[in-house]
């Protein structure tokens, strides 16, 4: 059972164990993965595709996030799963270490040392809410380093990486601004049928609904919005808007305590990036 780094060649090898566990396709998401994370994987002994995966994003010095743990059904309960995570675990060396866990999947990181910090309540559906075009579109890679300023302080830790991988990544990008300050960011991106939102950073609620709005108005693919539970003003906004709540994961860490100002955190830019 040798550990192996993954590259953008296995993406058909994650994208068929994710899909033999339900997890659907994504290949999109996975290929940014690959691009901003590490990727390590266990070979099935049958010699058919992969048997376990998982992938550790690192953020700086001061944080990861362990993600898309995986193992193929038929090698449930071998010890590949606890093998991927004790050597992520070793990637991260003295970071605290975050991830989001199903109701399934916490007493496993439970008994890793991994604590339940906040719930994360997924809504999904289709926006009826209007645009209030407040916000402007990002076209100007300047923009971008004006991003990853702001971001810095708020996120807690270096995410630089993700966010100037962006532009690719994401469908739009846009910014609030206020005085000719910058007041927030956020970004949309499409993970097969469903156009995700995320990052959001803003100020306030009201700018952080008035992204979200610019971003997904008028479109015509359900929308997923991971939202943090200690939030009730804007989970209720978007079931309010037609996102109503969709299916709830446990944000949990290790080590420290989570980085960054989560009253100017709205969403992530996907569960498996913290």
């Amino acid at each position: 059972m040798q550990i192996r780094r993954l590259d953008e060649s296995d993406l058909d090898a994650c994208t068929a164990l994710a899909v033999s566990r339900d997890w659907g396709l994504e290949r999109h998401k996975w290929r940014f993965l690959l691009e901003v994370g590490e990727a390590y994987g266990i070979d099935a002994p049958d010699g058919d595709g992969l048997a376990s995966t998982n992938v550790v994003t690192l953020y700086g010095d001061d944080h990861a996030v362990i993600s898309m743990v995986l193992t193929a059904s038929r090698y449930a309960r071998q010890g590949m799963a606890r093998r991927l995570m004790d050597h992520a675990m070793e990637r991260a060396g003295g970071r605290t270490v975050s991830l989001h866990a199903t109701e399934n999947g916490r007493p496993l990181y439970e008994r890793a040392g991994f604590r339940t910090v906040a719930e994360v309540v997924t809504h999904k559906g289709h926006f009826t809410g209007q645009a209030p075009c407040v916000t402007r579109e990002v076209k100007d890679p300047a923009d971008i380093e004006a991003i990853v300023a702001f971001d810095a302080g708020v996120f807690g830790a270096d995410r630089s990486a993700v966010l100037r991988g962006m532009p690719a990544f994401h469908e739009r990008v846009r910014v609030a601004e206020r005085g000719g300050r910058m007041t927030g960011f956020g970004g949309v991106w499409r993970n097969d049928d469903t156009l995700v939102v995320g990052p959001v950073v803003a100020d306030d609620l009201p700018t952080a609904c008035d992204l979200i709005a610019d971003l997904v108005a008028g479109s015509e693919l359900p929308v997923r919005l991971d939202l943090d539970g200690r939030r009730p003003e804007l989970v209720a906004w978007a079931a309010e808007h037609g996102v109503p709540h969709y299916f709830s994961t446990s944000a949990m860490v290790h080590g420290g305590g989570m980085p960054g100002d989560f009253t100017r955190l709205f969403t992530p830019t996907m569960q498996a990036l913290g």
